[in-house]
């Protein structure tokens, strides 16, 4: 199982973000985190944002939609080049029918859990998605300390997973930094958001390696 570490530009020096991309070049994905001061008390990129960053990316945008109506939104996230776009199952409307649609446009499809969503209804629609994303932070700001009591949703995922067969990410995100990537990993996670500890540190690229190491030595 790959170890995936997708860094949050939520972290990183707006006013400088090309020169950021470029610091996390040794990531798998550029985290992009999209609030609309609706489903989530903060605002922050738009779909403009998000097309200029993809002209000037050198790794692929993994967009994170904490937005109302996503069964709108969503697919002109895909249409403007995101290579993984993820919406809330507690905004969507039709979770499934959204997701058929981004993959339809070639992107992966992406459902999201807030630390207090049960997972148990989507456990028989794993097959639909191409990651699911346990927030171990309540969304909506970058810093906040992880919540432990979501890694039992997160070995939950990781059994269901295996028994659907399937190639489906466990992503987590939310106060990931050397230590808490451990337990998220030992719990089942393959895919790791962490935006302050990789942005604040001297060198991203060696916090980026580090975190990656961490994770592999406690693969589930």
């Amino acid at each position: 199982m790959d170890m995936r570490l997708n860094p949050s530009i939520l972290a990183a020096d707006f006013a400088n973000l090309e020169r950021d991309l470029a610091r996390i070049s040794s990531a798998d994905f550029a985290h992009v985190d999209i609030m609309d001061n609706h489903f989530v008390p903060n605002l922050t990129f738009g779909l403009g944002m998000v097309e200029r960053l993809q002209q000037v990316s050198p790794i692929p945008l993994d967009v994170h939609l904490m937005i109302d109506d996503p069964d709108r939104w969503a697919p002109g996230y895909a249409e403007v080049g995101a290579a993984s776009v993820t919406f809330h199952a507690e905004a969507a409307t039709d979770a499934v029918a959204l997701a058929r649609r981004l993959r339809d446009m070639g992107a992966r499809a992406g459902i999201a859990l807030k630390p207090g969503t049960p997972v148990e209804p989507y456990l028989e629609l794993l097959q639909e998605f191409d990651q699911v994303l346990v927030m171990t932070v309540e969304p909506g700001f970058g810093g906040q300390s992880f919540i432990a009591e979501t890694l039992p949703k997160i070995e939950l995922l990781r059994s269901a997973i295996r028994r659907s067969g399937h190639d489906i990410w466990l992503q987590v995100d939310g106060g990931i930094n050397e230590e808490t990537i451990l337990a998220a990993a030992g719990a089942g996670a393959d895919t790791f958001v962490a935006g302050s500890s990789v942005f604040g540190a001297d060198h991203p690229a060696d916090k980026i390696a580090a975190l990656r190491a961490a994770a592999a030595s406690h693969r589930h």
